[in-house]
């Protein structure tokens, strides 16, 4: 049995980061930029019109910055081939209760971590992130937003249906009924 020790990015614990969302490696500050400048020439007014202009800054963010996910591949791929050249494959985590063997095993990986991480700098978030940076994970996301996105459309066009219906037999409502004459006697 081969264990895998994986370090979670804080910021993955609260959903800071997602294939649509910002990744290690961009900028924070661009992509609150293009948010203010979308703001400035939609004018949201009200929370659901906030959401959209925000979602399409996601989207718009996420098509300008493609390359993220080329770059998390490269970055993935090398951090194997450290933990390859640091820790061998036939390496695995010793099945033994023995400590040492544990700890001899351990210190490989968290070095061939360091490694990575002084080589990658920032980017080493993206390892980190693991299948959340790449075009996959992307694409699942997407198809959700998609799908939730329907949803919320198809509640939109029900709630306008139902305004509109309502308009019109409220607007109808408040004007007097003509008085129906009876039969001439």
């Amino acid at each position: 049995m081969t264990v895998r020790i994986k370090k979670q990015h804080p910021a993955l614990k609260h959903a800071g980061y997602s294939a649509t969302s910002i990744l290690p490696g961009e900028s924070a500050a661009e992509f609150k930029k293009l948010h203010q400048d979308l703001i400035v020439e939609f004018t949201p007014n009200g929370a659901l019109e906030d959401e959209t202009v925000a979602s399409m800054a996601h989207f718009l963010w996420r098509r300008k910055n493609l390359a993220t996910f080329r770059i998390a591949e490269r970055v993935q791929r090398r951090m194997r081939q450290i933990c390859g050249a640091m820790v061998p494959m036939d390496y695995a985590v010793p099945q033994s209760d023995d400590a040492d063997d544990f700890e001899v095993f351990t210190n490989k990986w968290r070095t061939a971590e360091n490694k990575a991480s002084e080589e990658f700098g920032e980017l080493y978030g993206l390892v980190e992130m693991g299948e959340e940076a790449t075009v996959d994970r992307l694409m699942k996301d997407l198809e959700v937003l998609e799908r939730l996105d329907a949803l919320i459309d198809k509640c939109l066009k029900r709630l306008l249906y139902l305004r509109g219906f309502k308009s019109l037999t409220s607007g109808s409502s408040s004007a007097p009924l003509p008085r129906l004459t009876g039969p001439a006697a």
